[in-house]
């Protein structure tokens, strides 16, 4: 065996794409790569660099896998089989030229200028970094519900300081602590014993049998939990699922920076996403609103449902909803929700559909959300819309125009 091997040489842990490439420089066939005699002279595409037409034949400038720009090469259209990447291709070039001013016409013109193609290479390069973002942020989710990016609007890619995470990532100093007892219900929502987990805690059942919340803007939600007796389908487990539907980020046209679409229908009072970050307390959350005044930047969320205790720090750790954009008419309304941990200073912050929302459509908030104070609770939100760059701080108000182009708009978030 090791005599068969004495001419064969390969890179040390070399990927499969590496191994198939070395098989097709050396033409030699291969079922295990999948390397065949039909595919053997097929290399990968990464992208398209540059285009040209010569009398009737139209040649790419194609950036190969694998291999380095210098070895980049001219290849006629018919020659490619990469279909995808070709329409991306002259969608990018034409939305491009009818930016510019350039061309109101369906055909690309037969040279591009070098500042013209440098665009194109830089968009290829952009739309694999945010596809690359995509994988990583649905490789970490914990939720049933998709996320895609998308970038149609500038040469943006993914936020240089981001981690996504599922749930609250606790600060230092501050406990979670768990609830010690849960239901004995055998249906928390037709029979339940004891009132279920609201009823212990002295407030009304949430949920109807949908999934739908049916408590006002104000009142605690207090869903079953790790303690409980019922199961995971229990109806009275929503907001810990985690998100159910398939979302997109996406770069808004209007300078508001990144903003949140659903790509499925959410029907009225559907819970959609929790606001996740980083728990800490409100001296740090004064101490970081101070630097983040002065990079443009904060994310800062109170948790002032009983008192001013805790913010949600979601600038560095978050979910989906860092990027969901401030609207003066939102379609989404705050829930404070309580579940393992029944600290009423520290709960977890729900957002539940206004009214019906249809795939395409933005998903917005209210970053000065106010509710009836009856009830003991007033939600603000410390953002710099979205990633817009507009300053806030946790503590100190300040005026900060609203961009939100509703016809209900206060003009200012603060």
């Amino acid at each position: 065996m090791a005599e068969n091997l004495k001419a064969c040489s390969v890179c040390c842990k070399s990927s499969w794409n590496q191994l198939q490439d070395l098989c097709r420089l050396a033409k030699l066939s291969c079922p295990s790569l999948g390397i065949s005699k039909r595919n053997l002279c097929d290399f990968e595409v990464e992208y398209l660099c540059d285009y040209k037409k010569i009398r009737e034949q139209e040649y790419y400038l194609v950036k190969w896998y694998g291999y380095p720009d210098s070895e980049s090469t001219w290849e006629p259209r018919q020659n490619l089989k990469c279909v995808r990447i070709l329409k991306q291709f002259h969608k990018d070039l034409e939305r491009e030229l009818l930016r510019r001013h350039q061309r109101s016409r369906s055909k690309p013109p037969r040279h591009l200028d070098p500042s013209l193609a440098n665009y194109l290479v830089q968009k290829a390069k952009q739309r694999r970094a945010l596809r690359r973002w995509e994988q990583e942020l649905n490789a970490k989710r914990s939720h049933l519900g998709r996320i895609t990016v998308e970038n149609e609007v500038d040469l943006d890619g993914p936020p240089r300081a981001f981690v996504y995470i599922n749930e609250y990532r606790v600060g230092e100093g501050i406990t979670l602590n768990q609830v010690a007892v849960g239901c004995e219900c055998q249906d928390c929502l037709w029979d339940p014993s004891g009132g279920c987990c609201p009823g212990a805690s002295l407030h009304k059942f949430a949920y109807n049998d949908q999934g739908q919340v049916r408590l006002r803007a104000g009142l605690p939600i207090y869903e079953c939990n790790s303690r409980c007796r019922c199961g995971y389908d229990c109806p009275n487990r929503v907001v810990q699922k985690g998100i159910r539907y398939d979302l997109c980020i996406f770069r808004t046209d209007d300078g508001r920076g990144w903003g949140v679409r659903t790509l499925e229908k959410i029907r009225k009072n559907s819970f959609v996403m929790e606001y996740v970050g980083e728990i800490i307390t409100s001296e740090e959350a004064e101490r970081r609103g101070q630097i983040y005044d002065r990079q443009g930047t904060t994310y800062l969320f109170d948790l002032d449902y009983v008192e001013d205790v805790y913010t949600v720090d979601a600038a560095y750790y978050g979910n989906i909803s860092h990027f969901v954009n401030h609207s003066c008419d939102p379609n989404l309304q705050v829930y404070n929700v309580f579940i393992d941990n029944l600290d009423e200073r520290l709960p977890r912050i729900a957002f539940f559909a206004t009214r019906t929302i249809w795939a395409g459509e933005e998903l917005t908030f209210d970053y000065n959300m106010q509710v009836d104070p009856v009830d003991m609770e007033s939600t603000r939100m410390d953002s710099n819309f979205g990633l817009a760059g507009l300053p806030g701080s946790p503590k100190k108000r300040v005026r900060i125009e609203c961009k939100c182009g509703t016809e209900s708009c206060r003009k200012y978030l603060f």
